[in-house]
């Protein structure tokens, strides 16, 4: 089987997912489209260049509708002969798309592929195109459906993580990425997001709060206990799926839980005759690919036996893994990943993460790929694995060596 190689990854700067955030302005194609370019002009790509686009979204409605992959590509200055496939695995869509782009290579469809994704979280709002988990009676009772804060206070409680704990995460999360900002490390990833006169729009991570301290979190309410609590009462729900908890301990809040903002990122996959033809010289080597089903009550928890799945698919133990990119989605998850490995903390999320920066959906498994690799090469180190929970109770993975 053909090796598959990441030639290049950058994303654009995360902003605020709300009406006053910087990139508000800006469409979810027109996003995209800026982000294409850009693979295109870093590593001159002209003409039928590669194979297809595969982008991930989740919100699939609006302007963030109608395979928006294949419009990305049309306004974007590609080549209209490439193609766009619009996928939607939840948080894990930018991660797909990845993985399916580096699967197509080494299966040999194509020498090469543009796969990320994009969200604007503040102009198509989470949630807005229904899901049949949680709209459809019958479903969402066989299922014992519970919203995502309920998951992660479930996860907590079922493996007793505090609030001190989650919110020392946090704080650690803001304090690593105002660190990676202050160092330039995203320097050669982030690029610049201007407007049609040329004039910068964004060029830093904008959700940043990084004079967070445990005063600070401390003072913030649990935002998902009235809805365990009170009608329609999801704590009820969950214990009687998990008749063992007395009661759910709601230790989430704003400030330890991912931020709520706009963003895309791509990375350029290719097999080793694409390299070689336009003269790029391959960052890394996609190792590995996997995704599983898990529980979808408490259903973060995907992240763990991913990984077992990933590891014992290719014969490897966490011990050869030297850097981790776990989604920040909630404290708990990655509280709950370090737990089941004993995996050390100083090898997980060293940059900070999605509390810090922000979670843009169809975007952030992309992202995390992309900062797994500038890390390895920043620290030289070889193997990296990155993760993801997923809505409804999946988890997806990625190893890369670099070369």
């Amino acid at each position: 089987m053909t090796d598959a190689y990441i030639y290049d990854a950058l994303r654009t700067p995360r902003g605020k997912g709300r009406k006053d955030g910087s990139l508000h302005e800006v469409t979810s194609v027109r996003l995209s489209a800026l982000t294409l370019n850009a693979i295109k002009e870093r590593n001159n790509l002209e003409g039928h260049a590669v194979e297809d686009v595969i982008w991930g979204n989740v919100t699939q409605v609006m302007e963030q509708g109608g395979c928006l992959a294949r419009s990305a590509v049309l306004a974007s200055d590609l080549d209209e002969r490439i193609p766009g496939l619009a996928i939607n695995r939840f948080c894990a869509s930018g991660m797909e798309a990845v993985n399916l782009a580096a699967n197509q290579v080494k299966g040999g469809a194509g020498d090469a592929y543009i796969a990320g994704g994009v969200e604007m979280m503040g102009r198509v709002a989470m949630g807005s195109d229904g899901a049949a988990i949680a709209v459809d009676p019958s479903l969402a009772m066989e299922t014992y459906f519970v919203p995502q804060g309920i998951s992660a206070d479930i996860i907590a409680t079922e493996y007793g993580f505090t609030r001190d704990q989650a919110d020392a995460l946090a704080m650690e999360s803001q304090r690593r990425a105002a660190k990676a900002w202050e160092e330039k490390r995203f320097e050669k990833s982030v690029i610049t997001v201007k407007d049609q006169n040329g004039l910068p729009i964004l060029s830093h991570d904008e959700y940043m709060r990084p004079g967070t301290d445990m005063q600070t979190l401390g003072s913030l309410n649990p935002a998902f206990q009235m809805m365990g609590e009170q009608m329609p009462g999801f704590d009820k729900v969950a214990m009687l799926k998990y008749p063992h908890l007395e009661r759910i301990n709601h230790i989430h809040h704003a400030g330890n839980s991912s931020g709520i903002v706009d963003g895309a990122a791509a990375l350029l996959i290719g097999n080793k005759e694409f390299g070689e033809k336009h003269g790029l010289t391959p960052r890394a080597r996609i190792k590995a690919t996997a995704k599983i089903g898990t529980d979808p009550t408490i259903m973060l928890t995907g992240p763990v036996p991913v990984t077992e799945k990933i590891l014992a698919d290719n014969g490897m133990s966490i011990g050869d893994i030297d850097l981790f990119e776990v989604n920040e989605a909630f404290a708990s998850v990655v509280l709950r990943f370090q737990q089941a490995f004993d995996v050390d903390p100083d090898l997980v999320n060293v940059n900070g993460g999605s509390i810090a920066m922000g979670h843009p959906l169809g975007a952030t498994g992309a992202i995390i790929i992309g900062t797994l690799l500038d890390e390895l090469e920043r620290q030289d180190k070889q193997t990296g694995l990155a993760t993801l929970c997923i809505a409804s109770g999946m988890g997806a993975a990625t190893i890369i060596e670099r070369v």
